[in-house]
C-alpha cells in the first residue's frame, strides 16, 4: 500500500505528458544556470504532469553529485508552481542513497531510481537494492527498468509490497510481453510510465496495457506538438496518431538513429532549432552534424508553432 504522498504524486503523474528537460551546458561544457533556469520555466508554462530534472535527457550519468544538487535546486526553484520535479538517483546502492539525500534536500517530490552501474545483478541482489535505497527515504520512487536493471514480474511485485513508497515503474526496455506480465502481476498498485528514447512510438499500444503516460523528449522542444500527440493517444484517435508518425515522429527518429547517444544529441538540437537554447553535449556523447541540425530544423519547422519560437 502506498502512503498518501505517494498516492497523490502517482495520480498526478498518471494524469498527463511528462518530460526531461535537458541540462544547458555553456560553451565550456559547464552547467549554465540562468540558460536552465530559463528552460524550466518555459517547459513548465506547458500543462505537463511532471519533469525529470538531471535525467536521461538531461545527462544524468556525466553530471558530477554537486552538479546534480545545483541541477535539481535550480529545477524546484524555477517550475512554476504545482508542477512536481523528480529528481535522479542511480549507480551503487550507497551513492543512489546520495542523490536520494540531494533529492530530499532541495524540496524534489519524489526519485526516478536509474540501474545499477555496469555489472550484472542478480533478481535478488535488484530487490535488495532498490528495497535499501527506498527504506532511506519518504520520498516516493519509480524504478527505472533498463540496461542492467530490468527487473523480472515477481520482482516488481516483491517491490511493490515491500515498500509503500515505491509508486511506479518506467520501462526503458520496449518489451511489450514483459510489460504486460508486469501489469498484469502487479495491478494498479502501480503508476506505469513510458520511458523508451522516442517514447511516442510506443505509446497506443502502451495504453492499451495500462501505461497511461511517457516521458516525451521532443516536449524540450515542441511542447504544443507533444501535447497534442499525448492527447490524440489518450482520445485513441489511431488516424491522427499515425499521421503525426509519419509527418514527424518516424523522420526525426531516422536523424536520431544516425549516431549512438544521438537520444539526447537532437533533443538538444532541436531546441536550438526552435530559437531556445539547448546547447552543446558533453562527451561520451557527440553533436549532430551541421548538415542534421539543418535537416532537423527544416522538420521541427514543419510542427512548431510560431509562439513556441523564441
Amino acid at each position: 500500500m502506498t502512503n498518501t504522498q505517494g498516492r497523490e504524486l502517482a495520480a498526478q503523474l498518471g494524469s498527463g505528458l511528462l518530460s526531461f528537460p535537458v541540462t544547458t551546458f555553456d560553451e565550456s561544457g559547464d552547467v549554465d544556470p540562468a540558460r536552465y533556469r530559463e528552460h524550466l520555466e518555459w517547459q513548465s508554462s506547458f500543462e505537463v504532469a511532471g519533469l525529470f530534472a538531471a535525467g536521461g535527457t538531461g545527462e544524468f550519468f556525466s553530471l558530477t553529485l554537486e552538479e546534480v544538487r545545483q541541477v535539481v535546486g535550480l529545477a524546484v526553484a524555477s517550475a512554476a508552481p504545482g508542477v512536481p520535479i523528480l529528481a535522479p538517483a542511480g549507480g551503487a546502492t550507497r551513492n543512489a542513497m546520495q542523490y536520494v539525500r540531494i533529492a530530499e534536500e532541495a524540496g524534489a517530490a519524489g526519485i526516478l531510481l536509474f540501474p545499477p552501474y555496469l555489472t550484472e545483478v542478480s533478481e535478488d541482489g535488484l530487490f535488495e537494492h532498490v528495497s535499501a535505497i527506498a527504506a532511506s527515504t519518504v520520498l516516493p520512487i519509480i524504478v527505472y527498468g533498463r540496461a542492467n536493471g530490468v527487473p523480472t514480474p515477481r520482482t516488481v511485485v516483491r517491490l511493490a509490497e515491500s515498500c509503500p513508497n515505491v509508486i511506479g515503474y518506467k520501462d526503458g526496455l520496449g518489451d511489450l510481453e514483459l510489460m504486460a506480465k508486469i501489469v498484469s502481476a502487479v495491478g494498479d498498485r502501480l503508476l506505469y510510465v513510458g520511458g523508451l528514447p522516442t517514447a511516442e512510438t510506443f505509446a497506443l499500444p502502451y495504453l492499451e496495457l495500462g501505461v497511461t503516460t511517457y516521458s516525451s523528449a521532443m516536449f524540450n522542444f515542441v511542447p504544443d506538438f507533444a501535447l497534442g500527440f499525448y492527447a490524440d493517444v489518450r482520445a485513441r484517435d489511431h488516424a491522427e496518431v499515425r499521421r503525426k508518425l509519419n509527418e514527424f515522429v518516424l523522420p526525426y527518429i531516422d536523424i536520431r538513429d544516425r549516431g549512438k547517444g544521438y537520444a539526447v544529441s537532437i533533443v538538444k538540437a532541436g531546441v536550438d532549432a526552435v530559437g531556445r537554447y539547448g546547447g552543446p553535449v558533453r562527451p561520451p556523447l557527440s553533436d549532430l552534424t551541421a548538415a542534421e541540425r539543418a535537416e532537423l530544423s527544416e522538420l521541427v519547422a514543419s510542427v512548431a508553432l510560431p509562439e513556441a519560437v523564441a
